[in-house]
């Protein structure tokens, strides 16, 4: 597809890197004979588990699985509540409603849109059982959530979707921490198609996880086999391993490519009286992974809509993406009793977020471009 003038292909806010070796890897998988869970998808857990310092990971069908599969382990359900943000993807909070506990919701920072833990400790109440924090436009910080943690007797599974890559002190994400959740979705840093992984804090949760991906099914020493919980069916193929073993290989390097696109755009837009700092992602963000670059539209002050700026950036061979909407005011949650106005932050990003391209692939070049034609729409729209 090509942009308006007809002579550059279409730029989209995100493409996974795929090439020839993947797809030969993937069809020999498909030849070999065993395409569901088996030697891949352990192979994949090992290479994830030695890539954040040797703790316990399991692989399963998507991040959403992961999640709520990890909420389950921990007996989370009917009467208990769980602290999230109200500014991450739906996913965040509909596991915990999927599990039949309650979503809190709690406001965010502007800058790196992560949860504000003072927020999140004021929301403790005697039901609280765990935080759901999500990583964003930087790491969250091991050292606050363990101590968030040891003050107020939760557990903690991160949603670090956006995460797999970064690092926190020259240590990856999920080196350090409680529960944490991957995603390897196609916008992701590195995909296997769908998938997602956890990593846990011992083998006997890990082994836990092993039973609640597939059944709830345990092997008994006669050889028959028992349910030991009324478990859903989560457990990654090996088809989408292999990919994902391959992918995982080139992630750093896959990261440092997405950190000289970051710096492009903050050379770029460095002095734009429309696109400001404060509109930005923060720039001195070491170890962070960019698998997105976040921007708030100054839709005031152009007198354009968000929508409008889209569908102008899309004509002109640009695509744009919208990453995310405030969590508490989708329909599901204003039935559970939330509402307009209670947490400003969530709900101002909500409002004037929009997601520019960002993937390995890319050329300063097309962040130049990119960014032209943004500024150069914005500026059109001034009353």
């Amino acid at each position: 597809m090509n942009d308006r003038a007809g002579t550059r292909p279409f730029l989209p806010f995100a493409r996974p890197t795929l090439d020839e070796a993947m797809a030969a890897a993937v069809a020999d998988t498909l030849l070999s004979g065993w395409i569901a869970s088996g030697p891949q998808v352990a192979a994949f857990e090992r290479a994830l588990s030695d890539y954040v310092g040797g703790r316990p990971v399991r692989a399963l069908t998507s991040a959403t699985g992961a999640m709520e599969v990890a909420l389950a382990m921990l007996g989370i359900g009917p009467g208990d509540e769980v602290v999230t943000p109200a500014q991450s993807f739906f996913a965040s909070a509909n596991v915990i409603e999927r599990v039949g506990a309650r979503a809190v919701f709690v406001d965010v920072d502007l800058a790196t849109r992560n949860v504000d833990l003072a927020a999140a400790a004021a929301a403790i109440t005697p039901r609280t059982r765990a935080l759901l924090p999500v990583h964003y436009n930087a790491p969250l910080d091991p050292a606050a959530l363990a101590a968030f943690r040891a003050r107020h007797g939760v557990r903690i599974v991160e949603d670090a979707a956006l995460a797999i890559g970064s690092r926190v002190a020259g240590r990856p994400v999920g080196a350090a921490g409680d529960i944490v959740s991957f995603s390897f979705h196609p916008n992701k840093n590195l995909t296997t198609i769908e998938g997602g992984a956890l990593v846990l804090g011992d083998e006997a949760e890990a082994e836990a996880v092993s039973r609640l991906r597939f059944h709830g099914i345990v092997r008994l020493p006669d050889g028959t086999r028992d349910v030991v919980a009324a478990a859903g069916k989560f457990n990654l193929s090996d088809v989408s391993a292999r990919l994902g073993l391959l992918q995982l290989a080139r992630l750093d390097g896959w990261v440092a490519a997405r950190s000289r696109l970051a710096a492009r755009y903050f050379e770029r837009l460095a002095g734009d009286d429309l696109l400001t700092p404060e509109r930005l992602p923060p720039r001195d963000n070491p170890g962070h992974s960019w698998n997105m670059f976040t921007v708030l539209l100054p839709l005031a002050q152009t007198g354009l809509t968000r929508r409008d700026f889209i569908e102008a950036m899309a004509r002109e061979g640009i695509g744009v993406g919208l990453s995310y909407e405030a969590i508490h005011l989708t329909t599901h949650f204003r039935s559970r009793g939330w509402r307009e106005g209670q947490f400003p932050v969530a709900e101002r990003i909500g409002r004037e977020t929009v997601t520019l391209p960002l993937f390995p692939a890319m050329t300063e070049a097309d962040v130049d471009r990119v960014c032209e034609s943004a500024g150069r729409i914005l500026r059109a729209g001034r009353p």
